[in-house]
């Protein structure tokens, strides 16, 4: 998904599917929710190794919730946990808080746990309904969430009073200047004030972002599994795509397959924009139908245990690309492939430092390739940001601005959107980087538009011989 300067998050998780007129994706997802046993969750030590090296950043007590479940009323949503719980927890199941004590406590006075896991006690009935859930009484609980102590929630509100009568800082999530949907960051740190009202609450979010931005074996592994099966599903759309379809025929046959692999959702809101509407970076209708002609951009990917991928691919409506499509479609390319060529530690995603800024190396190239039909150079066409982190989030967190380091994931997707001509282009890959460059995770699909024409034809042809 492109990258946008300012985002608005949703209250839940990610993008959920919001295909206007893609019923069938809506009854797909619907369909194999229930089969789905695929969750794989990395061992409980690598989250504790997480809780350690945040409270090692902030000798100060830290806070967080989980979501409680009724932040989101759609019925075909899964749920998902807030993503900065899960990353230190791993506990996805609703109602649970998170405290963390430094080690300075015992000095003051301190003689309960350091850490402790909070959950609301199990409610039968529900159960019935929603199916089992972890309570703070269950037998084993301790080696089933990782944590030593594990207590009721109701017993958090003393314990922090407690805290807060010897640590004049609180720290908690707090509402971003852009935050919109469900008030969850603005809802819990509003408990945590009236709850300590002599403290004072700082936010913890960038701590956390700047430990996400480094992803752990466990994470890449678990980011592949996403990637493969969206690798897939772009695969069978261009096997699929032709005159005569609609876009959401396109995104429902792509949701199929990522929920036959075992993603338990969309990362996003699937995008599949033909002509005019391959240039509007928000459409999200997939209503109209495929003219021969026509540019078909397609920025669909799966999520898998959490984890998200992110990858758009543009191809001709009618397997051929115009030579105009091809132009613009070159030039999009080449800005990727000079920026995937200057990748590597040390660059940064923004700026305008031309020795540094990826952002501004594939700016210059669409700025010096091609023109409008005024004749005025395309950077005016390129208007979004070239990059991200992915990860829990499609937008991951990564805490504050820095340079590339190994351990990262970002997308590398330059575009161009001209809509008096109908044509948006967008090619979007995910990337590793590495010690001494980066890794194309996303290598497996092919970005030449000699390929894609290839595979597009091979397609109609295996069509035509089935057809009686």
């Amino acid at each position: 998904m492109f990258c946008r300067e300012v985002r608005a998050k949703a209250p839940m998780k990610k993008r959920r599917i919001a295909i206007a007129r893609g019923v069938a994706a809506l009854l797909l997802v619907a369909f194999f929710a229930p089969l789905l046993q695929a969750w794989e969750r990395e061992p409980l030590s690598v989250f504790a190794e997480r809780r350690a090296k945040l409270m090692a950043a902030i000798n100060a007590p830290i806070l967080l919730f989980g979501y409680t479940g009724h932040e989101e009323a759609n019925a075909v949503v899964v749920f998902m946990q807030e993503e900065n719980f899960y990353y230190l927890t791993g506990h996805n199941e609703e109602g649970a808080a998170l405290l963390l004590v430094p080690e300075s406590a015992e000095q003051k006075g301190w003689s309960g746990a350091r850490e402790i896991l909070y959950l609301p006690p199990r409610d039968l009935r529900q159960e019935r309904w929603n199916g089992p859930r972890l309570g703070p009484d269950d037998a084993g609980i301790q080696e089933k969430t990782g944590f030593a102590r594990v207590e009721t929630f109701a017993k958090l509100h003393d314990a922090l009073t407690a805290l807060a009568k010897t640590f004049p800082e609180i720290y908690t999530e707090l509402p971003g200047p852009h935050d919109e949907g469900y008030p969850h960051a603005a809802t819990w740190s509003k408990w945590v004030r009236d709850a300590a009202p002599q403290a004072s609450v700082k936010d913890v979010s960038s701590a956390i972002g700047t430990l996400r931005a480094i992803k752990s074996p466990g994470e890449l592994a678990l980011l592949q599994k996403a990637i493969e099966p969206s690798i897939d599903a772009q695969l069978e759309a261009m096997k699929m795509v032709r005159p005569g379809l609609y876009e959401y025929q396109v995104a429902a046959r792509m949701v199929e397959i990522h929920a036959s692999a075992g993603c338990e959702t969309e990362a996003y809101s699937p995008i599949v924009g033909t002509a005019f509407n391959s240039t509007v970076l928000h459409y999200d209708k997939l209503d109209r139908r495929i003219e021969d002609g026509d540019i078909v951009l397609m920025d669909v990917a799966g999520q898998y245990s959490g984890y998200a991928s992110d990858i758009t691919r543009t191809i001709p409506a009618n397997g051929k690309y115009t030579a105009r499509q091809r132009e613009i479609y070159e030039i999009v390319l080449g800005a990727q492939n000079a920026a995937l060529a200057a990748l590597k530690p040390g660059m940064t995603l923004g700026g305008k430092d031309a020795a540094t800024s990826l952002q501004k190396i594939a700016m210059d190239y669409i700025d010096s390739h091609g023109r409008d039909k005024e004749g005025h150079s395309l950077g005016q066409y390129y208007i979004h940001g070239l990059s991200h982190h992915v990860g829990l989030d499609v937008h991951d967190a990564s805490g504050p601005a820095r340079p590339l380091e190994p351990g990262m994931v970002i997308t590398v997707e330059p575009g161009i959107y001209i809509p008096e001509e109908n044509l948006g282009v967008r090619i979007e890959d995910d990337v590793l980087i590495t010690a001494t460059g980066y890794k194309l995770l996303t290598a497996r699909l092919p970005r030449s538009p000699d390929e894609i024409e290839k595979i597009m034809a091979d397609a109609t042809a295996a069509r035509q011989k089935q057809q009686p």
